[in-house]
């Protein structure tokens, strides 16, 4: 098992391509990168346009500062989707604050409560597609489908002991949503436990 303070190799590889100024390196990092950071970006911010403004600002960012990327703090991935939801909850608190000084309704309480909420179920929604699909499938038919851990063991061919292993680290997994700062930013990022 790798080290937790190496990344993986594609990672570094590509922060190396990224540092060269590589643009096949950002046409691959967009590739893979692409569809999180607009969907985190739109579940902050609810409007289309402004999650491809978001998304646009972030590419630019990885490219402008590869550097910034520090591979001790985790994967590229979640370094993006930090990045992301650093971005998006900004840009929300602003839209809304100059909503509320144009006369808009609403409290600075209320702005503070509804940016809070986006981003803690931006990072939630991070999570889930994160995690382990094992875990995500005994989920998945707790939530949706209604199932105890008995029935999740059979519906997964699983003991019953396990599909109660999965739901508990899923849902472990999933209370960490809470788990933010002031800016959305998880604990390894300078996010506040």
């Amino acid at each position: 098992m790798a080290k937790k303070d190496a990344p993986p190799r594609w990672d570094r590889k590509m922060q190396q391509r990224l540092a060269r100024g590589e643009a096949a390196a950002l046409g691959e990092f967009y590739d893979r990168f692409a569809s999180l950071v607009h969907g985190l970006a739109h579940r902050v911010l609810g409007d289309e346009r402004a999650a491809d403004g978001i998304t646009r600002e972030v590419f630019a960012h990885v490219w402008e500062n590869p550097d910034a990327y520090d591979p001790k703090q985790g994967p590229m991935r979640s370094w993006v989707a930090t990045l992301t939801q650093r971005l998006a909850v900004q840009r929300l608190r602003a839209n809304e604050t100059a909503a509320l000084a144009r006369g808009g309704h609403g409290t600075t309480e209320e702005l503070e409560r509804k940016v809070r909420s986006a981003s803690v179920a931006a990072r939630a929604d991070y999570i889930v597609t994160s995690m382990p699909a094992p875990l995500r499938a005994a989920l998945e038919l707790a939530y949706f489908q209604r199932r105890d851990y008995r029935q999740a063991a059979a519906d997964l061919g699983v003991t019953e002991d396990e599909a109660r292993r999965r739901l508990r680290l899923g849902l472990q997994l999933l209370s960490t949503a809470q788990d933010t700062g002031p800016t959305g930013a998880p604990p390894e990022y300078g996010g506040v436990r």
